[in-house]
């Protein structure tokens, strides 16, 4: 009976620790799953904090280089196949403005007075003393009117039909040179998307022969390429503002004119009733 008892109570202890053991081994390894993940967890957050100073440094530091050599860095990055001839159409366009800004400056003149002396030139001398005024007198205005006085033996109707024609001539001698402006306008840009897709390729077959996508050979290659468009857009943008300032200021010229002709015309409607 003793026995029996004993038995039955040794194979209960045997239960109860057999269970106890599992238990502990089942806490044990949550334990142990706990700290990996909390590990993990703290590993990605050292992780995320380095990656957020490395930006925070990469957008605050700055380049002890000199701007020109930024930009000479710049354009070697950028492949000077296609570089070149961007900073060519920058070039020749800018040089196209200036001399148009430098024309239209000095075609710019005081028209209303230039009337008044070709009406006091008229009463002095009459029509050879106002050419006379006219052809020493710079400027389209003056040359216009120059025009319809040597016509003016043939009725102002002439006059009026001569002012206008060359009126007309004189526009397009303002107007001269817009349009290699507007190509280049356009030209930069299109070097600049050509560049890029040249440089898209480049970064792909470099994908290609690593036969891998690294992050590294993706990244150079599309900065690269990105480098020619931010220069063809940066130098349309210029070559526009010079474009506008032109075309403002050739209208202005025009408007000028056309009120100037009127007056003129006025004036030896004047002088041919005397």
């Amino acid at each position: 009976m003793f026995n029996l008892i004993t038995t039955k109570l040794m194979k209960k202890i045997f239960m109860f620790l057999a269970v106890a053991g599992l238990m502990a081994i089942t806490a044990q390894n949550a334990v142990a799953q706990d700290g990996d993940q909390a590990a993990a967890a703290q590993t990605e957050q050292v992780a995320q904090a380095d990656q957020s100073s490395a930006e925070q440094n990469i957008f605050n530091q700055k380049s002890d280089k000199p701007l020109y050599q930024q930009i000479k860095t710049k354009f070697i990055e950028g492949g000077p196949a296609f570089m070149v001839w961007v900073v060519l159409c920058l070039i020749l366009g800018l040089a196209v403005a200036i001399e148009r800004i430098i024309y239209l400056s000095l075609a710019t003149t005081n028209n209303n007075k230039l009337v008044e002396k070709v009406e006091e030139a008229l009463k002095e001398g009459g029509i050879e003393r106002a050419k006379e005024l006219c052809r020493d007198t710079r400027g389209p205005v003056a040359s216009i009117f120059y025009q319809g006085l040597t016509h003016y033996d043939e009725g102002l109707a002439s006059v009026e039909k001569n002012i206008t024609a060359y009126g007309g001539v004189q526009m397009g001698r303002l107007e001269s040179g817009l349009s290699w402006i507007a190509l280049f306008i356009a030209l930069a840009p299109m070097l600049g998307f050509l560049g890029t897709v040249v440089g898209m390729v480049g970064a792909f077959d470099a994908i290609e022969a690593a036969g891998d996508i690294s992050p590294t050979v993706v990244a150079g290659g599309i900065k690269v390429a990105l480098i020619t468009t931010i220069a063809g857009l940066i130098v349309a943008v210029i070559l526009q503002i010079f474009y506008n300032i032109i075309v403002a200021k050739i209208d202005s010229i025009v408007n000028s004119m056309e009120d100037a002709s009127i007056n003129f015309v006025d004036v030896l409607t004047k002088y041919n009733r005397k």
